[in-house]
């Protein structure tokens, strides 16, 4: 008898490399994100942005620190560090840029979207 042979799942995700086109990073945004992943133990970390349902407008932003992409997300390279989005939120953040402004008053990250059509008055959420 002949014992059938299963593949082996890879251990490395499948992902896709992408450039600034979909996202681009600030100095003041990079900066603040290598300051986090070391501060996290994961010098070779990457940012994740997402696009989820929520906020007063209908969409909002999230952001998390990970150890790398994900199967069928797409890598960006930008501004000295890496960000990750996957597909479906790539539809939401093509062309935007993410900004850190140290402030007491609103400050944070903020994107800068072209997509959004509209956006709340606390700049958390908008509409496409």
């Amino acid at each position: 008898m002949i014992a059938a042979t299963t593949p082996i799942a890879s251990a490395q995700p499948n992902f896709r490399v992408g450039d600034e086109r979909l996202i681009r990073v600030t100095s003041g945004a990079a900066r603040k994100v290598s300051s986090l992943l070391a501060k996290q133990g994961r010098p070779k970390g990457v940012l994740r942005v997402a696009v989820m349902g929520g906020g007063c407008s209908g969409l909002q932003y999230k952001m998390d620190l990970q150890d790398g992409p994900a199967n069928r997300d797409i890598l960006v390279e930008t501004g000295g560090i890496k960000v990750v989005v996957d597909p479906k939120s790539a539809l939401y953040v093509s062309g935007s840029e993410l900004d850190y402004v140290e402030a007491l008053q609103d400050g944070g990250f903020k994107v800068k979207n072209p997509n959004a059509a509209s956006s709340c008055s606390c700049g958390e959420s908008f509409s496409a």
